[in-house]
């Protein structure tokens, strides 16, 4: 058997449908919103990672940290034979585990984009020829449909990505993860923690104007999808602390009234001088409501780590 599987289960057309959808859906709403997957074509990609490397933003360093520290004793609590890694990219952090797994029989990476699949596949069976790779092409927020692989299974949800999911959303997503799940087969998540509000806002508003860039992908990916004619300079970066639902919003604030025309969804958008469209929240976490979140799910949180000045945790639960 080849060392390396591809598996299609989302349609071809399956993104350009959502993107439809999520545009006519979020701009037709009050307030308007579009959901933060949107950032992420070729050039928002590239954008997130030079946000990796900024000052100011700590998560991507400190989740390093604790996979570094930890990966050993992750391994051991696991027992995995097979990881899921959803939303994979690049697989870069997973290398921590993969080393640490001595016992892994299949490496499962889930994401939407083929060729992400494909460069990672290449990178680590070069490294580690050895290793089975069975690649989903999916959407983790859908039903996953995972291969026949050996267990303990230990699903990997890493980069603090569920924080970009609404309560309800997340509620759902993490009673999927658990479906997947046999007894006793874990899960790995990283959390951004809730901390001072100047340390959140910097991490999304940085100096260099970078994540603001990023931001504002979003428009040339509509213009560029759906025939729309946002004009990027008109729309300023908007990152703003809310402490009641202890989330960062991004938001893209109009400078002025404007029309925009999306022909491609027959749609036609006006902003109001000052009105904001918000494209992503990132929820912060404590403990205790991870802890309550997962177990209302049917896991169980046995494990705890923060990076050394407590700013970002992974959690390893077990099913039950």
């Amino acid at each position: 058997m080849s060392p390396f599987q591809l598996t299609r289960t989302l349609p071809v057309d399956a993104t350009d449908a959502a993107l439809r959808a999520d545009v006519l859906s979020g701009l037709n709403r009050q307030p308007k919103t579009l959901p933060p997957k949107w950032f992420y074509d070729a050039h928002g990609s590239d954008l997130f990672e030079e946000i990796t490397r900024l000052p100011e933003y700590y998560p991507t360093r400190a989740e390093r940290e604790i996979l570094v520290a930890r990966a050993a004793q992750i391994a051991e609590a696991s027992g995995a034979r097979t990881l899921i890694e959803l939303g994979s990219g690049s697989s870069e952090k997973t290398r921590h585990l993969l080393d640490a797994l001595p016992g892994l029989h299949t490496y499962v990476p889930v994401d939407v984009s083929e060729s992400a699949l494909r460069g990672a596949a290449d990178v680590l069976l070069a490294e580690r020829p050895g290793l089975s790779v069975h690649a989903l092409i999916a959407d983790f927020t859908h039903v996953l449909r995972l291969p026949d692989t050996p267990g303990p299974r230990l699903v990997a949800f890493l980069g603090g990505t569920i924080g970009n999911l609404l309560p309800e959303e997340r509620e759902q997503f993490l009673h999927s993860v658990r479906e997947l799940l046999s007894p006793g087969d874990s899960l790995l998540i990283g959390t951004d923690l809730v901390k001072d509000e100047a340390t959140l806002v910097a991490a999304y508003d940085d100096a260099a104007g970078v994540t603001a860039a990023f931001n504002k992908n979003v428009l040339s990916v509509m213009n560029r999808e759906l025939g729309a004619d946002f004009p990027p300079g008109d729309f300023d970066h908007v990152a703003v602390w809310d402490p009641d639902t202890e989330w960062i919003e991004m938001r893209l604030r109009a400078r002025r009234a404007l029309t925009v025309k999306i022909p491609e969804v027959d749609l036609v958008v006006t902003f109001a001088a000052g009105e904001e469209m918000r494209t992503e929240v990132s929820a912060k976490f404590r403990e205790e409501r991870v802890r309550s979140e997962l177990a209302d799910a049917g896991l169980r949180l046995d494990h705890w780590w923060t990076d050394a000045a407590g700013r970002f945790a992974l959690s390893l639960a077990t099913a039950f």
